[in-house]
Order: C-alpha cells, then sequence, then structure tokens
C-alpha cells in the first residue's frame, strides 16, 4: 500500500484532485446510507444544491491528496491570518488550534510545522489523532505524518497527558473538534443547530493551560494552485464553564464551514451516538 502512495505521490495536485471527485461522486452513488446522512446534514446546515453537489466531489479530494501531501514534493501554501500565529506564540503559553473537518486539515499542521516547528527557536506542534482501524495502515500514517517541528498524539490518556505537556512548554496542539469523541469525553451541544455530541477536551486544554485558542482550515485551491492557510481568532474569549465553551467552540467551528461550505466533509456522521472506548 505504501508503494501505491508513493507512485500516486507523483501526481499533479489538479490530477489528484480530478480523480478524487470522480472518487466522491461514485461513494455517493454506491452507498445509499452515505447519501441519507449526507442529504440530511446538508439539510440541516442550510446548503443550496450547487453546494451540496460540489461538497459530494470535494469529499472525493480529501483522500486523492493525501499521497501527495504525505510522500510528495511540497504543495504550494499562502497564509491568511499568520499574524494571529505569530502574536500568540509571542506570549509564550501555547496555542490550541482548532480544525473542522474543512478542506485540507492534513495541510495546516504540515505548514505550521514547517514554517513554525522545525525552526531553532521554532514550537512544534503536537496533533491529537486517532489510530486507523486496520492494523495494516497504522504504521503507514505514523511514517507519513512524521516530520521536523510536527508530532502525533494518540486518542488516550497518554496521548492527552502528551498534549497537556506541550502547551505547558509553550508549544502547539491541533484538534479537530467536530470529531465525535468517545462517550464520556464531550458533551452535547448544538451545531447548525441539532444535538451533537462534541469533545471537551478543546475546552479543557485551553482552560487549563491558559493556552490561546485560534481556528484553522487549509482553502483547497483550484488546479494546481495548492492551498491557503486561515487562521481567525475565537470570536470571544471561551466562558469559564466546559458547556458553555464547548457550545462557543461549535459556533465558531459553524462560522468557519459557513464561508466555504463545499469543502466541509458533510458525509461525517457528526450527529451519531458516541461509542465506549475500547481500552488498548
Amino acid at each position: 500500500m505504501e508503494l501505491l502512495f508513493r507512485l500516486c505521490s507523483r501526481w499533479p495536485l489538479g490530477v489528484a484532485h480530478a480523480c478524487g471527485w470522480v472518487l466522491g461522486w461514485l461513494s455517493w452513488a454506491l452507498s445509499a446510507t452515505y447519501r441519507r446522512r449526507f442529504a440530511a446534514n446538508v439539510r440541516t446546515a442550510g446548503l443550496t444544491s450547487a453546494q451540496a453537489r460540489a461538497a459530494v466531489g470535494a469529499a472525493g479530494r480529501q483522500v486523492t491528496e493525501l499521497p501527495r501531501l504525505w510522500f510528495g514534493a511540497p504543495v504550494p501554501v499562502q497564509w491568511d491570518g499568520a499574524g494571529h500565529v505569530e502574536a500568540a506564540l509571542a506570549v509564550g503559553r501555547g496555542i490550541v488550534f482548532l480544525t473542522p473537518h474543512l478542506g485540507c486539515f492534513e495541510v495546516t499542521a504540515q505548514a505550521y510545522a514547517s514554517r513554525y516547528g522545525c525552526t531553532c527557536a521554532g514550537k512544534p506542534m503536537t496533533v491529537l489523532y486517532r489510530p486507523p482501524r486496520k492494523a495494516w495502515l497504522a504504521p503507514l500514517v505514523a511514517n507519513a505524518r512524521a516530520r521536523p517541528g510536527l508530532a502525533t498524539a494518540p486518542t488516550s490518556v497518554s496521548g492527552v497527558k502528551q498534549l497537556i505537556r506541550a502547551l505547558k512548554n509553550g508549544e502547539c496542539v491541533g484538534l479537530l473538534p467536530d470529531q465525535v469523541p468517545p462517550l464520556g469525553q464531550g458533551v452535547w451541544a448544538p451545531f447548525f443547530g441539532r444535538p451533537a455530541y462534541t469533545m471537551s477536551l478543546a475546552a479543557r486544554l485551553v482552560q487549563q493551560t491558559g493556552a490561546i485558542p485560534l481556528m484553522a482550515w487549509g482553502e483547497r485551491l483550484q488546479g494546481n494552485g495548492g492551498y491557503v492557510v486561515h487562521v481567525l481568532p475565537m470570536p470571544e474569549p471561551l466562558p469559564s464553564g466546559v458547556e458553555a465553551a464547548v457550545g462557543q467552540i461549535n459556533t465558531g467551528m459553524e462560522g468557519l464551514i459557513c464561508t466555504r461550505p463545499e469543502q466541509y466533509l458533510w458525509g461525517y456522521a457528526r450527529y451519531k451516538a458516541p461509542q465506549v472506548q475500547q481500552d488498548t
């Protein structure tokens, strides 16, 4: 599988994204469950028909761009809001980057590591990730994401401790706050007006460490244009209560998603019931 990924990593981004568009529509056509979930989610968010159609193809592009991002030549990256990152780094309290399933979330961590994390005085980023369910895929993902200035932490107690240590050292962590956590690790909060089980970890990290929360996402450009990493502060400081803070984070994520809803992963089972996490 790694050989296949390395071969595909040679594709220009435009070719990879064109193949992804086909993959996205094939997935939509072949799975009635996926179609129903996708349709329900876009209705909840109030997307237009044109935005929904564009999002079908964009979902496949998230898959086919991975070989290039993991094993290929560096992709073109522009920054919008880099000043927010630099101001937060200057404070020295650490940064919690909140990135929804919008655009290319893989490129945001890579871009930060390349620009800020691997210099002599840089502050690395630690990204929380859920290990792949298929054992054969785990080494591939681990090898692909290992790079200077970027570390990974599993979704476990040891992983959370790793995140806290990083923030206390003035470093950065990256989370997907719209990912459904295991039972007991989140709270129910509105997401586009519908209750969604939402991780409380992001809010707790900010509250316990004094880190600065920043919203970030990677906009996918046309053809071989690459990406734009957008960084914005939270609209308001997070309140002290966990449930209120989680609700405010969801509101912030909604605002990001509404800027380019056609690049959000609407097929994700955002409103599913949480499951009990299995100890490993």
